[in-house]
C-alpha cells in the first residue's frame, strides 16, 4: 500500500466541483482507496500496489471525475509527434535493455505540480519500479539539451557530468563513491563493466540511470517543455511508467508529443496510449457480483469509471485508458463494475448457504504442538518465508524468485533453522537463556512442507539437551522414534543425530557448529532441531 497526501484546494481545483473535506473523503474511499486521515487541508489516502495511475492528485481527480459524473468515458489524450528521437544503442542490452521517451509542452511547474510531479516519480520507483531495479525515471527541461538523444552503455571512466545536488564534474565511478544517490543505488550497476547514460547531440549528459540526472536539465520553475525518458529491465514496465507520468502531465494541461524511440530491430513510437481492448460477460458477472444489471446499466457504469464501453448483446466491449496497468482478467473489470455500483448500496442479508467451517487436521496438529512447545518453555516466533540465498546454515536447494523485490529476499526457504539463527542475532542483547520454536511452512522439492524447528542458546546447551526435548515431542504426539547419528555440517561432528520414525527420516537435531554461531555472531553455545510435521502426525 502507498500513502498519496493531496491538498483540499489542489483537489477541488482540478476537480472543479467543490465538495467538503468529508464528502471527498468519503467518495474517494469507495472508490477503493482506504483514508489515512487528515490533518489541516492535506487528505492522505492508502493507494493498492495494483493502480499506480492514482499515486498522484492527478490521478485520482481524473478517477474522481468519472465516480461523481462530471466526466465519463474514456479519457481523450491528443498526442503529435514531436519529431524527437530516442536512440537505444544495443550497448545496454546487457546492462538496462529498455528505454522509452516522451515529451510534454506547455506546463507551468507552479509549486503544486512540481511537488505532485516528483512526488509520482519516486512512488513510481518505489513500486512499479522495484526501488529502480525495475524502473528508472528521468524528466528534464527539454530546452536546455539538442534532441536526438542516445541511450548507450559506455565505460565508467570515460563521462564526466555534474549530477544533481553537486556542484563537481564527476566520472560516473566518482558519483558511485561521493554521490547520496550514487552510494544507495551502487548496487544496481556497480558489478557490470559498462555503465548506462543518455546523452543529446552534443553529448551532455542527461542522466545516469537509475543513479542520478546531470543538472544541466534540472527542473525550475521556467521549465515549460520536458523530456522524460524511462529505462529498466521490461518494456511493459518501462512503458506504463511512461503512459502515467504523461496522462499525470495531460491533467495539468501539458500537451503530449510521442518520441521515436528506435531499437536495433524496431521503432517504437511513445507513449502509446491507445486504449486496451477487453470483454466482459454480463452473466457472469452478474452472478459474481449478486447484482442484476442490465447491458445498458453495466456501460454507464464501467464509463464513470473511465472505460470506453459498449454491449453486444450480453457481452460488454470495454476499452482501458494506457494508463491502466492493473487489468489481467474480466475479473479486474468486474471489481470496477462493483465500484462504480457502490459498495455502500450493496444491501445487508443473510448468506443465501449456510456453511460450518472446520479447521483442517493439519493446523489442528500444528495448534498442538504449540502447545506442547510453549509447555517445553519455548518461546514461538515467526519469520518470513522469503529469505536470503546466502546463509550459513547449509540447507536443501532452495527455489529462486524470479522477481524479487530485494537483494536479499531472492528465495524460498527450505529450512526454518537460518530463520531461528537470526532471531538470537537479532536479539543478542537480552539477557539468556533463550528459547525458541516456529512451526511454518518450507519449500522442499518445489512442494510446500510444514516443519516444527527450536533453538536454544545458554552456556550449558548440550546435545543431551537437545535429544531429550525431541524425544519428549515425539512421544507426547503418541509416536516412537529412533535416533541415529548422522554427519551435518551444520552441527559439530559426533554431537548430531537423525530422527526416525516408521523407518522414515523425520528431521535431525545437535549442538550447532562454533563456525555457524560465529557467523551470526553468537559466541553461547547452541541447540536446533527441525522435525517435519508431516511425519510426526502421520497416526
Amino acid at each position: 500500500m502507498t500513502n498519496v497526501d493531496v491538498t483540499y484546494d489542489d483537489l477541488v481545483d482540478l476537480l472543479g466541483k467543490r465538495l467538503s473535506i468529508e464528502e471527498l473523503v468519503d467518495r474517494i474511499t469507495m472508490m477503493g482507496s482506504g483514508p489515512e486521515g487528515v490533518k489541516g487541508d492535506v487528505l492522505t489516502f492508502d493507494i493498492f500496489p495494483c493502480r499506480p495511475d492514482l499515486y498522484s492528485v492527478e490521478g485520482i481527480v481524473r478517477g474522481l471525475r468519472g465516480y461523481l459524473g462530471l466526466e465519463v468515458g474514456l479519457p481523450a489524450f491528443a498526442v503529435t509527434p514531436s519529431g524527437i528521437d530516442l536512440r537505444v544503442d544495443p550497448s545496454v542490452a546487457g546492462v538496462r535493455p529498455y528505454g522509452v521517451g516522451g515529451v510534454v509542452r506547455g506546463v507551468e511547474l507552479e509549486d503544486r505540480l512540481l511537488r505532485s510531479l516528483v512526488d509520482l516519480q519516486e512512488k513510481l520507483h518505489l513500486t512499479l519500479g522495484r526501488r529502480r531495479r525495475k524502473v528508472a525515471i528521468g524528466i528534464h527541461d527539454l530546452d536546455r539539451v539538442v534532441p536526438p538523444f542516445t541511450y548507450q552503455a559506455v565505460p565508467p571512466s570515460s563521462v564526466r557530468f555534474t549530477p544533481l545536488g553537486s556542484a563537481q564534474e564527476m566520472d560516473l565511478l566518482e558519483i558511485l563513491a561521493n554521490h547520496e544517490k550514487g552510494r544507495e543505488y551502487a548496487a544496481l550497476v556497480s558489478g557490470n563493466p559498462l555503465f548506462p547514460i543518455i546523452v543529446d547531440a552534443r553529448g551532455t549528459v542527461l542522466s545516469f540511470p537509475p543513479v542520478i540526472n546531470g543538472v544541466v536539465t534540472a527542473l525550475t520553475p521556467e521549465t515549460r517543455n520536458l523530456f522524460i525518458d524511462v529505462t529498466g529491465t521490461d518494456l511493459e514496465a518501462v512503458s506504463a511508467a511512461l503512459n502515467i507520468l504523461c496522462t499525470s502531465l495531460a491533467e495539468r494541461g501539458g500537451r503530449i508529443e510521442s518520441v521515436s524511440t528506435r531499437y536495433a530491430d524496431r521503432t517504437l513510437t511513445t507513449p502509446d496510449l491507445a486504449p486496451r481492448a477487453h470483454s466482459l460477460g454480463l452473466a457472469r458477472t452478474n452472478a459474481l457480483l449478486g447484482l442484476r444489471l442490465t447491458p445498458s446499466e453495466a456501460v454507464d457504469l464501467l464509463q464513470r469509471m473511465r472505460y470506453g464501453a459498449s454491449a453486444e448483446g450480453s457481452t460488454i466491449r470495454v476499452l482501458a485508458p494506457a494508463y491502466r496497468t492493473d487489468l489481467l482478467h474480466e475479473f479486474d473489470i468486474a471489481e470496477d463494475l462493483a465500484i462504480a455500483w457502490g459498495y455502500d448500496r450493496y444491501p445487508r442479508a443473510l448468506p443465501m448457504q449456510q456453511t460450518i467451517g472446520m479447521p483442517l487436521p493439519l493446523n489442528e496438529f500444528t495448534d498442538a504442538l504449540r502447545v506442547l512447545m510453549i509447555g517445553h518453555r519455548y518461546q514461538e516466533v515467526m519469520s518470513m518465508t522469503v529469505a536470503s540465498a546466502v546463509e550459513p546454515v547449509a540447507t536443501p536447494d532452495r527455489v529462486e524468485i524470479e522477481n524479487a523485490i530485494a537483494e536479499d529476499l531472492t528465495t524460498l526457504r527450505s529450512s526454518l533453522l537460518p530463520s531461528l539463527l537470526n532471531m538470537f542475532r537479532l536479539n543478542k542483547h537480552r539477557e539468556l537463556p533463550q528459547c525458541i520454536f516456529e512451526i511454518a511452512d518450507v519449500v522442499v522439492d518445489g512442494r510446500n512442507a510444514r516443519h516444527l524447528g527450536a533453538a536454544a542458546i545458554h552456556h550449558k546447551a548440550s546435545f543431551t539437551e537437545a535429544k531429550s526435548l525431541v524425544l519428549s515431542v515425539v512421544r507426547d504426539v503418541g509416536r516412537a522414534a529412533e535416533i541415529e547419528p548422522v554427519d551435518d555440517e551444520n552441527f559439530i561432528p559426533g554431537r548430531a543425530a537423525s530422527v526416525v520414525i516408521d523407518g522414515r527420516s523425520a528431521g535431525r537435531f545437535g549442538e550447532i557448529h562454533p563456525r555457524i554461531l560465529d557467523a551470526y555472531s553468537l559466541v553461547q553455545p547452541g541447540i536446533a532441531f527441525e522435525l517435519d510435521v508431516d511425519c510426526l502426525g502421520a497416526a
